[in-house]
């Protein structure tokens, strides 16, 4: 491929990483792939990367022959545009973090390469409940412009597999029946919540967190714990009466603490109403907002019930 201003190599003695900002530069790169016969996996991202961030990546690079990043920040799906301010942009440090986990490309294109004046790639689809409950109640049409950037996104780049976390697991959700309602031929991989080693879910926002509230928070993951044991014995409407009471006592200020099926999202009242259920929660740690979930039932028919299930 000739040299190209839009296009810049990393490189280490063992890797080499492109870097693309134009939509029709990376799909050259990627047209030249494909016709070599490699597959392409796919992790997009909003930057501010984490050891889960690259788990996506390593996961992609161990599965197919290349592995794509894209680093967007959506303003489509910010409902507070002080949140989309707040934002941790950090191209520099991503960049050097991607290298070493195996990303052949990164896509970190200006908003009007995703999203060019005068078109519309907005996509208007019927998830049902899954885009009402939970996050849709205190965050009205963020799965919208959610869907519609993947969608986007997937249109660029094509890939056989998209990577996405389980943190976001109402997000993965609805990307799954996006890609069903779309007939997209592609499979989307769930990779496992990477946590801190006092089992807070690593997200890009916990940098914003007080010293105070650092150390409240691993009690989210803590309270997903007890209500895995505690809804053998006891209703959901109880485990989730004292989830609330425990993140309330450590600090914290809950938004939801919702018992539901895997699939529907709907609420499960008891352990034998379903074979895969999620106990699902978002919490405020004084201004930083946290979601995380923990799976309370049916961890080996989960694989079977997405197109692809990695533990």
């Amino acid at each position: 491929m000739p040299p190209n201003p839009n296009l810049c190599p990393h490189e280490t003695n063992f890797h080499c990483m492109f870097i693309f900002k134009k939509v029709a530069d990376l799909q050259g790169w990627l047209n030249d792939e494909r016709a070599r016969g490699r597959s392409i996996g796919f992790a997009p991202t909003m930057g501010a990367l984490h050891d889960g961030h690259l788990d996506l990546v390593r996961m992609a690079k161990r599965e197919c022959d290349r592995a794509v990043v894209s680093i967007f920040v959506n303003p489509t799906q910010f409902n507070d545009p002080k949140d989309l301010e707040k934002y941790p942009r950090t191209p520099e440090k991503d960049t050097e973090l991607l290298l070493p986990a195996g990303c052949d490309a990164l896509f970190i294109p200006p908003v009007e390469e995703v999203y060019p004046p005068g078109k519309n790639f907005r996509i208007h689809l019927d998830f049902r409940q899954l885009d009402e409950v939970m996050e849709g109640v205190f965050r009205p049409g963020h799965f919208e412009g959610m869907a519609s950037v993947v969608n986007r996104l997937l249109d660029i780049v094509q890939p056989h597999r998209l990577y996405m976390g389980q943190k976001d697991f109402q997000q993965l959700s609805i990307v799954r029946d996006m890609l069903r309602q779309l007939n997209s031929p592609v499979e989307l991989v769930m990779c496992p919540t990477r946590r801190e080693a006092d089992g807070l879910a690593m997200s890009s926002r916990n940098v914003r967190l007080t010293p105070d509230m650092r150390a409240a928070a691993p009690v989210i993951h803590q309270t997903l714990q007890w209500a895995k044991t505690a809804f053998e014995t006891m209703e959901a409407a109880a485990v989730q009466a004292q989830a609330l009471e425990k993140l309330t006592r450590a600090s914290l200020q809950p938004e939801y603490f919702d018992i539901v099926d895997g699939i529907s999202l709907l609420p499960v009242p008891t352990r034998a109403d379903s074979n895969f259920i999620v106990a699902c929660v978002a919490a405020f740690a004084g201004e930083v907002r946290l979601i995380d979930n923990l799976v309370l039932r049916g961890d080996s028919g989960f694989k079977g019930l997405w197109y692809v299930i990695k533990f």
